[in-house]
């Protein structure tokens, strides 16, 4: 079933239809762009969120970045993050294969049906021109018809009347059978428009208009089956990126099964250990001891002992954790208070009967307040005042275990520095030595300002590892304590090792511009062979004539044994066991994954 065949009298209906179908496709479209509109709204949105809450901050500035439950926080907002990432990739992938894709075919379809009604409308205003010229070739038949009835009926009237000459007799028949020729003319005309329209219309009705109303109804399909394509794209775009959202949702849940509230226990305990011992039990001080009686019970005199000597504790400032040298200090944090010495003297009336309570009640009148709790305690840790401690470059100010990790990660710190200082001293010695045996690749004297400076740092770092070592070893750290044992280079070009107690040995040779090389040739003899790292093939003869390095020809296959640290030469090997240095740039070097 076709239009052109159903619908051959339904013109309006078609193009309303047709038109309705493409207005549809335009609020889909809008439709969509208002959705997309929302997604990267909900995208941005929570990229807003998760960006607020995700404030970076080092361990050092937030301790609470190595708990499991705050890394996991963290974990969340990423996927958080990413989740809005896929949110916003949606918007795309509709906006480019919905919104944009059905506009232009839109704009194709509205060209084409276009087309389309301007040949029915060409069609239609042919037909109706036809009709015209038969309806006027009618009018001019029927008109010229009765022109000529009138004539004929004139001529018979004029040839019965007795009173007319033979004369208008004649006249009056040429008359009638003129009009009667033209009317047959006007006839004969009429017939040919009228086969004429007829054809015509049969052509239009038959083959023209179907074909055009086929065409519109073919046009209708492809639409329909695009909007369709477009309905099923709405869906599949979110589909594509489910994978993806749904293992931002397993991170999340993954981030939750990462919680670990053992491990953040440990945590806590590790970086707010103090490693202070619990204050012991506070001594019973006797101030009785000073109460005497006289040897009349009548002769009173003014009491001096407890109340004297609370009086004067009561000035003193209390201290819960007392600091001092750790090595040094062997005092408990609570300091016992020496035993006052019991005055002379007979007892106060205020006494009453029994002096002992009064004393007892007037010590703990002055020492509850002071030990009334733990809060009250670790506010007057520091100082009675309540400042802020001084950050002192020893880490003094921290409680001992505190103390002892910072210390120990400034000597990993330094201990980093200053193996990378060593090794472009290293480096620069190599050069050096170089450049002394081939001028002509550089000028030795241009390397002394950096390799002057490189052993200012060397001294400097090695005068702070040893003072942090020594701070270390005040504060009794536990086990084996950090050394830095690397090898490295004085201003002399001499190895010079830190031995474990952090003495200075100087390993100097009698040349020491061979130096460096001497000790890389003693470091092939007695280690085993280092296990290639990846291949090279030179590009360019290089003699080989320095002390360290070693020749090779164009085209020769080499082992890496050593990249290059920077300084432009790399460690290689033949074949037969021969291994010294050779230019970085030489060669083309492949490495091993």
């Amino acid at each position: 079933m076709d239009w052109g065949t159903e619908l051959w009298d339904q013109y309006d209906i078609i193009e309303k239809h047709t038109q309705s179908g493409l207005e549809l496709v335009e609020k889909y479209v809008k439709f969509v762009k208002e959705r997309t509109e929302i997604e990267q709204s909900y995208a941005k949105q929570l990229r807003n969120l998760s960006k607020k809450y995700n404030q970076k901050r080092s361990s050092k500035d937030e301790p609470d970045c190595r708990l499991s439950s705050y890394q996991s926080f963290l974990d969340i907002l990423n996927e958080m993050n990413d989740y809005a990432g896929q949110r916003e990739l949606i918007a795309e992938n509709m906006i480019m294969n919905i919104c944009i894709d059905l506009t232009k075919y839109l704009q194709e379809l509205k060209q084409e049906r276009k087309s389309y009604l301007l040949e029915a409308k060409k069609a239609q205003q042919s037909l109706e021109s036809t009709y015209k010229q038969l309806d006027s070739s009618k009018k001019r038949f029927e008109r010229e018809w009765r022109e000529a009835e009138r004539a004929a009926q004139n001529a018979e009237k004029t040839d019965q009347d007795i009173n007319a000459t033979k004369a208008d007799v004649e006249k009056a028949k040429q008359q009638a059978h003129m009009r009667a020729r033209v009317a047959e003319e006007c006839k004969n005309d009429y017939a040919a428009h009228l086969q004429k329209y007829n054809k015509e219309q049969s052509q239009f009705y038959f083959n023209d208009m179907p074909i055009i109303f086929n065409k519109l109804q073919g046009l209708d399909e492809r639409r329909i089956q695009k909007l369709a394509q477009g309905y099923m794209l709405f869906s599949d775009t979110e589909k594509h990126v489910m994978p993806i959202i749904g293992k931002c949702l397993e991170g999340i849940t993954k981030a939750g099964t990462n919680v670990n509230e053992k491990n953040d226990t440990m945590v806590i305990i590790e970086q707010n250990k103090s490693g202070f011992e619990r204050p012991g039990d506070l001594e019973f001080e006797d101030y009785s001891q000073g109460i005497n009686r006289a040897s009349s019970d009548s002769s009173l005199s003014t009491p001096k002992g407890p109340i004297d000597l609370l009086g004067k504790n009561r000035s003193k400032n209390f201290w819960l954790f007392k600091r001092s040298k750790l090595s040094s200090s062997t005092h408990t944090p609570f300091s016992t208070p020496p035993a006052p010495s019991p005055p002379n003297g007979a007892p106060s009336p205020k006494f009453g009967r029994d002096p002992l309570s009064y004393c007892l009640k007037e010590i703990n009148k002055t020492v509850k307040p002071r030990i009334s709790s733990f809060r009250t305690l670790r506010r007057s840790k520091f100082t009675p005042d309540k400042i802020l401690p001084t950050v002192t470059e020893d880490f003094g100010h921290l409680p001992p275990e505190q103390r002892r990790k910072r210390l120990q990660q400034k000597l990993e710190e330094i201990s980093k520095e200053l193996q990378k200082e060593a090794d472009q001293s290293e480096a620069l010695g190599k050069m050096k030595d170089v450049y002394e045996k081939n001028p002509q690749m550089g000028d030795p004297a241009s390397l002394a300002t950096q390799i002057s400076q490189t052993s200012q740092n060397i001294e400097r770092l090695k005068g702070e590892l040893n003072k942090y070592e020594t701070w270390l070893s005040e504060a009794g750290v536990r086990g084996e304590t950090l050394r830095y044992r690397a090898h490295a280079i004085n201003n002399n070009g001499a190895h010079e090792v830190l031995s474990p107690d952090g003495a200075h040995s100087d390993e100097s040779t009698p040349d020491s511009s061979q130096a460096i090389y001497a000790e890389f040739d003693d470091d092939f003899e007695d280690e085993e062979p280092v296990t290639p790292i990846g291949k090279c093939t030179a590009m360019y003869n290089f003699p080989g004539a320095s002390e360290g390095t070693i020749a090779m020809e164009e085209g020769e296959e080499l082992a890496v044994v050593e990249e290059d640290k920077g300084d432009g030469w790399t460690r290689v090997r033949r074949h037969n066991g021969d291994e010294g240095y050779i230019p970085t740039s030489y060669v083309a070097i492949t490495l091993n994954k």
